[in-house]
């Protein structure tokens, strides 16, 4: 066989091993969803809490809210190559939330008007400037920013071999802490897109890591069941 067969053959192992990375083209798909009702749904509803006067504005925060795109990367990414199961759940945790909240908003057509004007030209203020151009202030609850951010940091402590490595999920905690805060600490989410994320994060939770569990242990129980009476 010539080096170059040997070259493309070990390309072909290499993607058929990870071909579970082809999962995070329903990213793109919901993307597509998403723009959908970013054109179409007009609000009915404005989220507003007494609690948002109460929350300064601070651009700083623009950092974290952006960093949510690196820290999703990094949970799809180590988990397809460690843990394909733990890789499969974020998958359902995940994109399931996220195809629920644009129902939700076809459903639940909402917004928020709580955006600041912006008369600064730093470059923090500019980030915060492009964002609120191309994300509109509408289809805000429930908070997907914070309903992702969740799914990422449960996936990764629920990983086999992250359970005994406590400084990194202690950063992934941070992490997690951050992105949420800065959805309402500039002005891109009420608390009350925070709190209903994290209701369907929690409602969810069970069908993505409880649920196939106990499928899995039912499907060994009655296995282990038929084998003895086939005896």
């Amino acid at each position: 066989m010539k080096p170059r067969d040997r070259k493309k053959l070990t390309l072909k192992e290499f993607l058929y091993k990870y071909r579970h990375f082809s999962l995070v083209s329903l990213y793109g798909i919901a993307q597509v969803f998403f723009q959908y009702c970013e054109r179409t749904v007009q609000p009915k509803y404005y989220m507003y809490s007494s609690l948002d006067n109460y929350i300064p504005f601070v651009k700083y925060f623009v950092i974290p809210y952006l960093f949510w795109f690196i820290y999703m990367g990094i949970g799809f990414v180590y988990l397809g190559l460690v843990s394909k199961k733990d890789y499969f759940r974020l998958c359902i945790y995940m994109f399931g939330g996220m195809y629920l909240c644009y129902i939700l908003y076809l459903i639940f057509p909402n917004g928020q008007r709580l955006r600041p004007a912006i008369t600064e030209n730093d470059i923090f203020s500019r980030m915060i400037k492009h964002i609120y151009a191309t994300d509109t202030p509408t289809n805000v609850a429930p908070s997907i920013h914070v309903y992702n951010s969740i799914a990422v940091h449960v996936a990764l402590i629920n990983c086999p071999r992250l359970r005994k490595k406590t400084l990194v999920k202690l950063a992934s905690l941070m992490c997690m802490l951050l992105i949420i805060a800065s959805t309402v600490l500039i002005k891109q989410h009420s608390i009350l897109d925070v709190v209903w994320g994290i209701v369907l994060a929690v409602v969810l939770y069970p069908i993505a890591y409880y649920l196939p569990g106990r499928m899995e242990y039912r499907h060994v129980v009655t296995s282990g069941a038929n084998d003895r009476y086939n005896i």
